[in-house]
């Protein structure tokens, strides 16, 4: 007569169970929940070089919208200017890539329309990214200008505040135009402190220097996915994670790159939610 095997223990049992739905909750969350999130994140710069008697100025920086990517097409968009809205930005800086490819690509047109709607009494200010370019750069420039967004491109523009202070924005071209940065500085004083440059890859931060108090930036999407102890593996920087997101600080110099709103490639993201940037600088 044959022995029967021992059963399993009926904790073992439920170890491929627990394993799968690990597996589930972390793929709803990276490819559904996350990606379709919005967040605020504020943050306060402290600048040494930031004129004294100016006031405090409040900056709302975005990126990446990339309308038409999942969960965040044109109907989406109303929702991240009126949030943006509700924080009572003295000034808008828009970092580039309003679009995408593929299907539930958003016109030009259509995009700025909405973006028309920002509120904020310095205006908003915006230059172009790399999928811009590739999707008729001088057509989404002329939509966003037609809306009066100001686009830059190897520009400054000198915007007033109610204290009687001026702040300039140096707006630079993307990596895939021709870059001038002595043009875009050439109409700077050179003692000139209330600088910020507005690019769309950080990595141009090394490049402005000093010429700038603060340099904004997006492009890199924070990397998309985050891991624990690991940090994001992809990174579309040729300086890694070292400018993948949030306030940098190199030599006196400061950096900002906003972690954008929607997605490029594949659309997931995971310890890096959708953002608008708040940045006080003072």
């Amino acid at each position: 007569m044959k022995s029967r095997s021992p059963a399993r223990p009926r904790k073992r049992r439920w170890i491929p169970r627990i394993a799968v739905l690990a597996v589930v909750s972390l793929g709803l969350w990276a490819f559904v929940i996350e990606p379709s999130r919005l967040v605020v994140h504020h943050e306060t710069l402290r600048l040494p070089s930031w004129p004294r008697e100016s006031a405090p100025l409040r900056i709302a920086v975005l990126s990446d919208l990339h309308v038409g990517s999942p969960y965040w097409g044109i109907e989406s968009l109303p929702k991240v200017v009126e949030r943006t809205n509700a924080e009572a930005p003295d000034l808008v800086l828009l970092a580039g890539d309003y679009m995408t490819e593929g299907e539930g690509q958003a016109s030009p047109e259509s995009i700025a329309r909405v973006l028309h709607d920002f509120k904020a009494p310095l205006g908003v200010v915006a230059v172009l990214g790399n999928h811009d370019w590739w999707n008729n750069g001088y057509r989404v420039r002329g939509a966003l200008r037609a809306q009066g967004i100001t686009t830059l491109e190897n520009e400054s523009l000198v915007v007033t505040t109610s204290k009687g202070r001026h702040v300039v924005i140096v707006g630079l071209a993307d990596a895939t135009r021709a870059q001038n940065i002595g043009e875009a500085f050439s109409r700077v004083p050179r003692d000139e402190k209330a600088v910020i440059a507005l690019v769309h890859e950080p990595d141009l931060f090394r490049s402005v220097g000093d010429r700038a108090r603060l340099t904004v930036a997006g492009h890199t999407h924070g990397g998309q996915v985050r891991l624990p102890w690991i940090g994001s593996p992809i990174v579309p920087s040729d300086y890694g994670q070292r400018y993948a997101r949030g306030h940098v600080e190199e030599d006196g110099h400061h950096l900002f790159v906003t972690t954008g709103i929607g997605t490029s490639r594949i659309p997931v993201r995971f310890g890096v939610p959708p953002e608008i940037a708040i940045l006080t600088l003072e």
